[in-house]
């Protein structure tokens, strides 16, 4: 019903609509995107200490504490990840010192969508142990 003193608003709705929707999408694609390198951030560290959980095992080695930590990577479906062991092997490592489990992956091939949010870096995570009885 046509109101001559009331002004006209048609369209105001899907204007509205055409101004937030991407605004709105920003805010949805960017959400997802800094919850999928949280969860990157999280496997990485995890499989930082699974690595150093088991290079602490009597006997273990450097192989062995890498196969430890890559398979959590495999299992999260990580593309890209990497486990050094610092500052040398395992091998070399005598009782009570330190050393790290660093595990490391690059975002651009762990990403969920085709955005440019996170790209071109490397995370990282890192768990430090001492070296107990061998």
């Amino acid at each position: 019903m046509f109101h001559p003193n009331r002004p006209a608003r048609r369209g105001v709705a899907a204007t509205e609509f055409a101004v937030c929707l991407p605004v709105l999408m920003l805010l949805l694609l960017g959400t997802i995107e800094c919850c999928s390198m949280i969860f990157l951030k999280q496997t990485l560290a995890v499989a930082a200490y699974e690595g150093g959980h088991a290079a602490l095992a009597p006997g273990a080695t450097s192989a062995q504490a890498r196969v430890a930590a890559e398979a959590i990577l495999t299992e999260r479906r990580i593309a890209g990840g990497s486990v050094e062991i610092a500052p040398r092997p395992l091998e070399s490592i005598a009782e009570g010192e330190f050393f790290d489990i660093r595990v490391s992956a690059p975002t651009n091939a762990n990403r969920i969508l085709p955005l440019n949010f996170f790209g071109g870096r490397t995370l990282t995570a890192t768990a430090s142990f001492m070296r107990e009885n061998l």
